[in-house]
Order: C-alpha cells, then structure tokens, then sequence
C-alpha cells in the first residue's frame, strides 16, 4: 500500500487537488484496501459495488457521502493505476436534496448572544458575517481583514478560488475588541489554535462545531441541529430577503454553479409569500356558510 499511496499522492498533487480531497480520497483507499484485506490494485468492480453497499447499509452514510468515495475510488483506478472505469458497473448513488434548515435574523442574534466566550461569539459572528465556509475561516489571515475597503480576502477557497466578502461595521468593532483582548498577537492567522489562541497553526474546523452547538444549547435552539454551515445558508437567505440579487449571493458564497444558489429561493420567506397560493382564488364557501341553493 505504501507504493501505491505514494502513486496516488503524486497524481493528486499534479493536479493541484486542495489539501482537504487528498486527504480525503487518500483515507477512502486505505478504508476500502482494509475492508477486503487485500490490496486494492487486486480489487475489481464487483468489490467496488459490495463496499458501496457496505457504506450503505451498516456505515448509514448519505448519498452525497458515498459520491464522494467513489470518486476517490474512481481517480485510483482511472489516474493511479490507469485501469478502465465503467459507469454502468459503478453507478453513483441518486442524490436526495433536503432544504437546510434555516434560524431567524432574531434566532442568530440570540444565538450569537448566548456564545460561551468572547472568542465564540466573534467567531459566530463572523460566520454568519461573511457566510465564509469553515474550513475558509479557519484560515483568515491578519492581513485578510482590509478596513479601507471593508472587505476580507478570502484565499484559496473551494476550488481554490479566491474572492471577496463584505466587511461589516459591526463585525469589525468585534474583530477589534477581540484583538485587543488577546494577551499574545498572533503574527499570522487571524484565529490561532490551542485554547489560548497562541499557536502558529490555525483553529480546527472542530472548534466551530463546539462554538456553535454550544451556543444553540444555551439559546435553547438544539433541536435545529445548528452548525457552521447553518450559518453560511442564514447568510444567502437573509441576503436574498432583503433585496440582494442571486447572482451577487453566488459571488459572495464562491458558488461555482448559479444552480447552487437558487436553493435560497426555496428558503426565502419573500420570495415563497410572493405569489399567493392558487386555493385563495377558488370561489368555495368558507367553514359554516351555508349552501347556495339553485
């Protein structure tokens, strides 16, 4: 495995594949290899569909999920080890698109409020902010933040794309009280790991989860099941209900396709309220009136 790991590796980084897939599909390999106990070169397409349904239905993982793995397992055969890949032997899951859930501009507010520390609470704030990803957060560096402009750089987002998000008034006043309260300025990332917040690596992704269930837990808002990319999706939808257009929504969230954006129509409280239902044009009695005889 060690052999065809490293293989593998240097075809993802020849592609300039983002850190996060390679460790990703490199993961997915060695799970498979370990599945069947044997090396994953001398697997065929009848293994490949036994682990899909394995993923299925004792690791319960979701559609989008297993895509995923069959993409790594995909770029292993077709770009490793250059064997043939048939679709039609290896179909990819139907995809199910469930609408996230979505809190009021009141329910983030009191989310925001009810942060455990000063450093969740800037952190939450900045999610919902700038609807960055947290992966994208994790890795805001201190010279990101342009208050000339009042915009933040957003570098190497997905696709590694860079771009641009507004910088709010508001969310800067919080970005300096919290710089201000830090005993040790970092030098480089604009939210350093460790639980003083003084190391030269970044915050984990981890630490957003626990900021944001923490904070649903003291609002009363668990049953949302309220994480990071809540946040991101509150964002695009209180945008798109005040007026901000889908195309502007899609630059600012680094949507590749303008199709990813319109889900924000389906969640829009505007939008849904715009055309009214064709049951109140129907001439019907209502509950109690009597029946117009002939």
């Amino acid at each position: 495995m060690t052999h065809l790991r490293k293989m593998m590796l240097e075809e993802l980084e020849h592609r300039n594949y983002a850190q996060t897939t390679i460790s990703s599909y490199i993961r997915t390999i060695e799970d498979f290899a370990r599945y069947f106990r044997r090396p994953p070169d001398q697997l065929t397409p009848e293994h490949i569909r036994e682990y899909q349904a394995y993923l299925f239905r004792e690791r319960k993982l979701a559609a989008s999920t297993v895509t995923q793995r069959l993409a790594a397992l995909r770029f292993f055969y077709t770009r490793t080890i250059k064997k043939a890949w048939s679709v039609a032997d290896t179909p990819y899951p139907k995809k199910t698109r469930h609408l996230p859930s979505i809190l009021s501009p009141e329910e983030v507010a009191h989310l925001i409020d009810s942060s455990q520390t000063r450093f969740h609470r800037v952190v939450l704030m900045t999610l919902y902010g700038t609807g960055v990803r947290r992966a994208e957060l994790t890795r805001l560096q201190i010279p990101d933040i342009d208050s000339r402009r009042m915009v933040i750089h957003i570098r190497g987002g997905k696709g590694r794309k860079d771009r641009d998000v507004m910088l709010s008034p508001k969310l800067l006043d919080a970005l300096r009280v919290y710089w201000r309260g830090l005993k040790h300025k970092p030098t480089n990332w604009l939210f350093p790991g460790n639980r003083w917040h003084t190391a030269s690596y970044p915050v984990t992704t981890k630490v957003l989860w626990s900021a944001c269930q923490q904070a649903a837990e003291r609002a009363g808002l668990e049953h949302k099941h309220i994480h990071p990319h809540t946040l991101r999706h509150c964002f695009a939808t209180h945008l798109l209900e005040a007026g901000a257009d889908l195309r502007t929504i899609q630059m600012l969230l680094g949507h590749r396709d303008l199709e990813e954006t319109t889900i924000y129509l389906h969640l829009s409280r505007r939008h849904l309220s715009a055309t009214g239902s064709p049951l109140d044009a129907l001439p019907i009695r209502g509950e109690g009136e009597p029946t117009q005889s002939a």
